[in-house]
């Protein structure tokens, strides 16, 4: 098993005796050093799987993950073994302890989408920046386990006290609902654990062997569970790089690796450098970008790939120029090398620079998919159905009960819905069980709440029955008797219901299947849909350019790279500098480098409109961080040489520009 291994990554796999950190640098094997590492716990050291968790931040992550350590223990029994995200598992410790939570085992798990609502409704007049400004600092504060006690009490200015007191009615709301937001499903476990050691010894007796990946991405709250389900054995295997750390927007920390050598004193740590991916043309030019960044640790990436292409450096006069330089050389390029699309990759700083490659894409006929795009589970459809689901399994959830109500139209507006609401705040009990109280009837319109009633009649039907029977064949009979493929009809143009309709199906097939594999009814599998961003419809095995933000190209490999938009003001974003976040724009720019297998090829331009006007634009500081074994081309005063003596003075040109300029 392990003659595949390099012997770093082979003392990382046997190494047992405490905690562990595997700096693991892009392309350096880190997937297979937990795989490896969990078939080794089993097979060699005997540990059962259920006493083994691997988190991880996607699905997609945990998805690749079991598939590779089903094919390392073919025949094995691998029951009881945790494979999720940091989400899932929080979601599962909340489930299973939703009476310590004071919460009922089937709450609503809420979306971003759900939650805007309830803030929009809190702040009746707010604009939709506001709104998302409250919703991320909420957020937050949610991640950096501050409660909104915690957060009035320490509120330093108007505008952050009136949000603390938001927060304080948002969680209000939430708890009337029977609700979490996905930041709960990690910091209720950690609230939890606090307040209930016999809670935490169960689950530290269960998950004895912890590994976790891509660890620099962690928060402050998912540190502490970590730390939490460690305990005192402190059995695991932390998985990250510093040079990879972007997401600090969203409260990632790069200093929880520091913590980890503070908390753990007996930490080892193993360095992983030799890069599997990338030729060391580009992996030169990775290490000597990072080298400007502040270390916690050294590293340098090295291969045996070859020295490879030479990385070509295009200065293009303007937005609509680039993206044809880059769509004409990418064609080209696929010619000579007999390649395919899905070989190559559009990288980019922002989703609005998308645009003009879109069109250019779109005009050669040349096919691509977008990372980020609108999640299946996004679809206007499929939340119709998800709502239903949601409110089967819990008839507290009032977001869920409204679109349900609703959807398909059933003689049910807005202003039964608000006299229902005002009834139900007076009794601080949710619409649908307001809706059967006697007391409805003096604030709601006899017609209406029949209408109503009726249709709670409907849900607390299909609740009795999920428990027990299959969930596709039940969500068949529940479409039907909603009437909704007729609805859909109805309510839109033909070819428009045509392919919603088949969303619906792939969804109910979907669920179907999922229940079967997993044994779940469907008050079970309602969870599950909540914590799924996107269903996989195979759009990886497409022959297709692929289009992504250099956030969302984490973790993904490509053997041609094309990096667009390497200028000041949008990689580094014009306000990192004045947010000191240069270090992280340069982590990201690492990363980008790191995407490419075979060739890579950057583009600036010269001047881009924004808005109505144009402004000059300069390259990149980033560039001229690279080192020089670069090839220059275009701009419009003269087309830089290929030899390298040329490049170093077009490369003296550049620091010019960027004199007193860079800051780390």
């Amino acid at each position: 098993m392990s003659s595949k291994l390099n012997p770093p990554q082979r003392e990382a796999i046997r190494y047992l005796d405490g905690p562990l950190l595997v700096l693991a640098g892009a392309g350096s094997g880190k997937t297979r050093v937990i795989t490896h590492k969990i078939a080794y716990l089993i097979e060699e050291c005997q540990v059962q799987p259920a006493h083994i968790a691997a988190i991880t931040f996607t699905n997609k992550a945990a998805r690749e993950m079991q598939e590779r350590i089903a094919k390392l223990m073919p025949g094995r029994s691998l029951q009881g073994l945790t494979v999720s995200t940091f989400h899932s598992l929080g979601a599962r410790i909340v489930r299973q302890e939703a009476k310590l939570c004071e919460l009922k085992p089937s709450f609503s798990i809420l979306d971003a989408g759900d939650c805007a609502g309830i803030i929009t409704e809190l702040l009746a007049h707010a604009d939709k920046a506001q709104i998302r400004a409250m919703q991320a600092r909420i957020s937050m504060w949610k991640n950096g386990l501050v409660d909104p006690e915690h957060a009035i009490a320490t509120a330093q200015e108007p505008l952050e006290l009136a949000a603390a007191r938001l927060y304080a009615e948002y969680e209000r709301t939430l708890r009337a609902y029977q609700a979490v937001d996905f930041d709960d499903l990690i910091r209720l476990p950690v609230r939890l654990f606090d307040r209930a050691p016999e809670a935490l010894a169960r689950w530290q007796g269960r998950l004895r062997h912890l590994l976790v990946d891509e660890y620099q991405d962690t928060n402050k709250c998912q540190y502490r569970m970590l730390k939490q389900l460690a305990g005192p054995r402190a059995a695991f295997t932390a998985v990250g790089d510093d040079d990879q750390s972007i997401y600090a927007w969203r409260g990632a920390d790069v200093e929880n690796l520091h913590l980890l050598q503070k908390d753990f004193p007996l930490l080892k740590v193993i360095k992983l450098e030799q890069n599997y991916r990338s030729t060391t043309r580009i992996l030169k030019a990775a290490n000597t970008l990072i080298a400007n960044n502040p270390k916690l640790f050294e590293k340098k990436l090295w291969s045996e790939h070859g020295h490879g292409d030479a990385i070509t450096v295009h200065a293009c006069r303007d937005g609509d120029h680039e993206a044809e330089m880059v769509i004409m050389k990418l064609q080209a390029h696929k010619f000579q090398h007999r390649g395919a699309f899905r070989d190559y990759a559009i990288l980019y700083r922002g989703n609005h620079q998308a645009r003009a490659f879109e069109q250019q894409l779109r005009n050669n006929k040349i096919p691509y998919l977008m990372s980020g795009g609108q999640s299946f589970f996004d679809r206007a459809e499929i939340k119709d159905i998800t709502c239903y689901l949601r409110l089967i399994a819990n008839s507290d959830d009032d977001p869920a009960f409204i679109r349900a109500v609703t959807t398909p139209k059933r003689g049910i507006g807005s202003a039964t819905i608000e006299a229902l609401g005002r009834y139900a705040g007076q009794r601080r009990i949710s619409l649908f069980a307001a809706a059967f109280e006697v007391g409805a009837e003096s604030h709601v319109n006899a017609k209406q709440l029949a209408a109503v009633r009726e249709f709670g009649a409907f849900i607390n039907r299909m609740e009795t029955r999920a428990a027990h029977e299959p969930a596709g064949a039940l969500l068949d009979e529940m479409l039907k008797a909603l009437g909704y493929e007729t609805w859909l009809f109805e309510s839109c143009e033909a070819r428009e219901a045509e392919g919603k309709w088949a969303n619906v199906r792939d969804f109910v097939g979907w669920l179907s299947k999922k229940g079967e594999e997993e044994n779940k009814n469907l008050l079970e599998l309602t969870q599950s849909v909540a914590l799924i961003s996107m269903l996989d419809k195979n759009a990886e095995d497409a022959d297709a350019v692929q289009l992504a933000t250099l956030h969302a190209a984490k973790g993904l490999e490509f053997k041609h790279v094309f990096l667009v938009g390497i200028e000041e003001g949008l990689l580094p974003h014009r306000d990192a500098e004045a947010e000191g976040r240069i270090a992280e724009e340069r982590r990201l720019m690492y990363v980008g480098i790191t995407r490419a297998e075979r060739s890579l090829h950057l583009s600036w331009c010269e001047r881009r409109k924004q808005g109505k006007e144009w402004r000059a634009c300069e390259p990149s500081r980033f560039i001229a961080e690279m080192g020089d074994d670069m090839k220059f081309s275009g701009g419009s005063k003269e087309n830089a040489p290929q030899d390298k003596a040329a490049g170093r003075a077009k490369l003296a040109q550049f620091k010019a520009l960027l004199s007193g300029g860079q800051t780390g």
